[in-house]
């Protein structure tokens, strides 16, 4: 079973500033700071940010059953397009029976505004048949809740030089 959910928020900054928290480590360690009842820790397994960057996101217990850790490796992070992609390797919803679990973020910039931009999360996955109801337990809503984090960390500190 293959499915996808999205959301995108407005921001009040460029593209460009957008995508400079996006496209770094600075996102993961303003999430794990901002949010420790959901995020207990993050560690940099391999990398700088970069394509092959592998991070080892731990949970607070309060997470649910089969989700305390898993390693994500950034497969994409494309400086032209604005796009970053991650994908499940290790642990997290592969232990539920998820074949592919990748999350993609996406900074598009406002034609009509060059001080806005939309951030855009989406999840692709992919779950085994026999455990097709694990499905339900995929949600958009943590990804919402780290971009209206960066969105209000973008806005606070844009210009702030």
């Amino acid at each position: 079973m293959f499915g996808t959910v999205s959301d995108e928020i407005e921001v009040n900054v460029p593209a460009s500033e957008a995508w400079k928290l996006y496209s770094s480590l600075q996102l993961a360690k303003i999430v794990g700071e901002a949010l420790p009842s959901l995020i207990s820790k993050v560690d940099v397994v391999q990398g700088d940010g970069n394509a092959g960057t592998i991070l080892h996101i731990f949970f607070a217990a309060a997470g649910a059953p089969g989700l305390e850790s898993y390693k994500e490796k950034f497969t994409v992070v494309d400086h032209e397009k604005r796009v970053k992609e991650a994908e499940v390797v290790e642990g997290g919803f592969l232990d539920l029976g998820f074949t592919l679990y990748r999350v993609r973020f996406e900074i598009i910039g406002k034609k009509d505004s060059e001080n806005q931009c939309i951030t855009k999360a989406s999840i692709e996955y992919e779950v085994r048949e026999e455990v097709a109801v694990n499905a339900s337990m995929v949600s958009i809503q943590p990804l919402a809740t780290v971009m209206q984090l960066a969105a209000d960390y973008l806005v606070q500190n844009y210009n702030k030089s």
